[in-house]
Formats: structure tokens, sequence, C-alpha cells
């Protein structure tokens, strides 16, 4: 399971309606079903699809109370390797297209006074050698949470606010590192210093705070960054050698 499946099973158990949103087909409309759901299929980087995603679910529900920005692309790049279609491409789907989503979705968030909750990661602060350009788009998206936590929350009523995961298992990281050569049950053989609690955390405990950001028990906090990791992401204890 992923963040973004955990997040829509969490929030229809709660009571939400939802419109579940990939551009896998067959996985997208499968989640959405077994949820009793509508479902959108297709590519955030596409500029005129962010605006008809966020017209067909108002037009479903009539209205719009939250939106959840977890849609990404995890792909692999140093400096050296990063050209401009690369780099565009990351940031298309990373930063580009929650920013696009708000500005659809605002008319109705605001006659709600609803909610949004961008999904970022902890590689905002500086990422890893080989995620250069993933890194970056978090960055920017932590930025445009800051910003649009406090413009929108004034001007409209709507609270923006962001999680930045740490490691989570999800299905498709779990097959990545797999893809890159680590053993089929790696996730179950990491030490403390990647893993203090002895596992890595799930989709499920994501999805929670996500929720808890799309109601009225978050209070009137608004601009909020939280770090969902297992340990402080800034000024950790490193392990001793």
């Amino acid at each position: 399971m992923g963040i973004g499946e955990a997040i829509a099973r969490r929030a229809v158990d709660e009571g939400a309606r939802v419109m579940v949103h990939g551009i896998e087909r067959e996985q997208t409309e499968a989640v959405a079903e077994s949820l009793g759901m509508p479902s959108g299929v297709g590519d955030l980087a596409d500029p005129a699809y962010c605006e008809q995603l966020v017209g067909r679910a108002v037009a479903e529900f009539g209205g719009l109370h939250g939106l959840v920005n977890n849609a990404g692309v995890v792909w692999r790049n140093v400096l050296e390797g990063t050209d401009a279609p690369f780099f565009d491409s990351v940031m298309a789907v990373n930063a580009r297209a929650p920013l696009l989503l708000i500005r659809a979705a605002l008319p109705a968030l605001s006659a709600s006074r609803g909610y949004v909750v961008n999904i970022g990661s902890v590689n905002a602060y500086s990422g890893e050698p080989n995620l250069l350009a993933y890194s970056m788009a978090k960055g920017a998206l932590m930025t445009m949470t800051r910003n649009l936590g406090d413009t929108l929350h004034r001007e409209h009523g709507v609270k923006v606010n962001q999680i930045n995961p740490g490691w989570i298992g999800t299905a498709a990281e779990i097959q990545r590192k797999i893809d890159e050569g680590m053993d089929a049950d790696w996730f179950e053989k990491l030490g403390a210093a990647e893993t203090p609690c002895g596992r890595l955390i799930r989709p499920e405990e994501v999805a929670a705070t996500a929720v808890h950001f799309l109601s009225e028990e978050f209070g009137p906090m608004s601009g909020q960054v939280i770090e969902l990791s297992q340990f402080p992401f800034i000024g950790r204890n490193p392990p001793k050698c």
C-alpha cells in the first residue's frame, strides 16, 4: 500500500467521500472500486489535467472540503546526470502540480473554508546525492506550504499544512530497493541507525496525521510542516562508529 491509498482509506473510514487519483489506470480504479468512490486517471504534469481533475471532483461532490497533494515521482539522479528536461519533469509533478491543483480548487475550498495537505519529504532539507532534483522539488513544495499557509488562511480561511515523511515502507519503496539490488526481505534487516523502533514507518501511520490535518480537530494551525520520522531529522545524534 502507498501513502495515497492509505490516506484515501482512512478518510473514507472517517466518513469522507474522496476522488481517488493516480496515473496507473488499473491500480487506481481498483482502489476506487474497493472504496466505492470515483476515480481520476491522468498525468498531473499536464496543467490542463490538473484543472480537469479538480472540476470533476467539485462536480461529483457538489463542493470540496479538502485537497491532498500526494502524487510524486522519485527518480534517481546526481548532478552530472541532471539536464533541463529531467529537472523540469520532476518539478512539474512534485512542485508545479500541487500549485496548480490548489489554484484550481481555491474557489471551492474558500467556500467551505477547507484544507490542503501537502505530502513532502525529509529530503527537502538537503536530500541524498542521487535524489537531487526530487529533493529540490520537495524543498519548493515546503516553501509553498509556508507561503500559502499564511496567505490563504488570512484571505480565504483555507488552512495549508504539510507532512514530511521519513523512510516509509510503501509497496513502491520496497520494490524500488529490490530493483536496485537489495534482498527481497531487506526491510526486515535494517539496523537501529535506520529504524530505531525496529521497523519502517507504515503508510497508515502517515494517513492518520493527514486525516487529522483535514479536520477541525487540528484547530486554526496553518503553514505548518511536520516531520514524521523515527528520530529528529535536524539535530539527530549520529550512530557511533
